[in-house]
């Protein structure tokens, strides 16, 4: 890509499939003059509008916030709309559909597993006091710091490029995936919310928290920060000293222990026994 910032064309490589039609996806190449600050999405819209009117992809608010227009450019899962042709490359696009998500049409992926796998986490506020929900007397507290342990959380579009990221997801359609999970986590820790309980049977199922193995590549295409590999080890986190705590445990041996016939330096003091209390 060239320092300065020109006009130029761009050779747009889009993987295009109709399952109605196609046995199978292929690439069909499309050359748009590209000028300064024009966005992957505004590409898009010139191929239709110049080339080929029966290209389909989906968008809204080209603003970054619906997140309608996540697609694979160049080998990594984003947002259309916030991607500048000129910031990435001034030769050549790939632009494909989201992967581990079936192809509707094109660019347009099957978002609604994701979906479904959201509302199994039951992302909502979940009390106690039924009553008092629907015949309210007050509010619920809320200081600035409740706030910031899972404001970060609550930036998700639902753009789904974390999933197309997820190598688990690759592997495992199964699995509930870092969307959900981190959402579950948001709710988790909101101080208001009454249902970790209920919410950890939703994520500790087979094919749920336990099966994310940290890639970090959800948290590296989020378009808006949200992090949710943070959120997912935070959530194994506090599990693992939930469970601790419910049974009374000790940290297992081969935590801080020594391989058996191994003998401890003598110059070193044995660590004191690690218990829960002293969480």
């Amino acid at each position: 890509m060239t320092n300065e910032r020109k006009s130029c064309e761009v050779v747009f490589h889009v993987r295009r499939f109709n399952p109605e039609t196609d046995e199978k996806p292929y690439w069909q190449q499309f050359t748009v003059k590209v000028e300064p600050g024009m966005t992957v999405l505004d590409g898009l819209h010139q191929i239709k509008r110049q080339h080929d009117f029966s290209l389909a992809w989906r968008y809204s608010c080209r603003m970054g916030v619906c997140g309608s227009c996540g697609m694979l450019i160049n080998g990594s899962a984003t947002l259309a709309c916030n991607t500048q042709i000129l910031d990435i490359s001034d030769r050549n696009l790939t632009i494909a559909a989201l992967p581990n998500f079936k192809i509707i049409r094109d660019l347009v992926s099957d978002l609604s597993p994701m979906f479904e796998k959201h509302v199994a986490v039951l992302p909502y506020m979940l009390r106690d006091d039924i009553q008092e929900m629907h015949e309210p007397t007050g509010e619920y507290y809320q200081s600035p710091d409740d706030l910031l342990e899972y404001l970060q959380f609550t930036y998700c579009i639902k753009c789904g490029c974390c999933m197309a990221a997820c190598p688990t997801m690759a592997t495992d359609d199964a699995f509930l995936g870092p969307q959900p999970l981190a959402q579950a986590y948001r709710y988790t820790i909101d101080n208001r919310d009454d249902g970790t309980d209920r919410r950890k049977k939703a994520v500790t199922v087979e094919h749920g928290l336990f099966r994310c193995h940290y890639g970090g590549e959800c948290s590296a295409v989020c378009p808006k920060g949200v992090d949710p590999a943070r959120a997912i080890q935070l959530m194994k986190k506090q599990l693992f000293f939930d469970f601790l705590k419910l049974t009374k445990h000790k940290t297992p041996a081969h935590v801080l222990g020594r391989p058996e016939g191994v003998e401890r330096n003598p110059k070193i003091p044995e660590p004191p026994p690690y218990t829960v209390e002293q969480e």
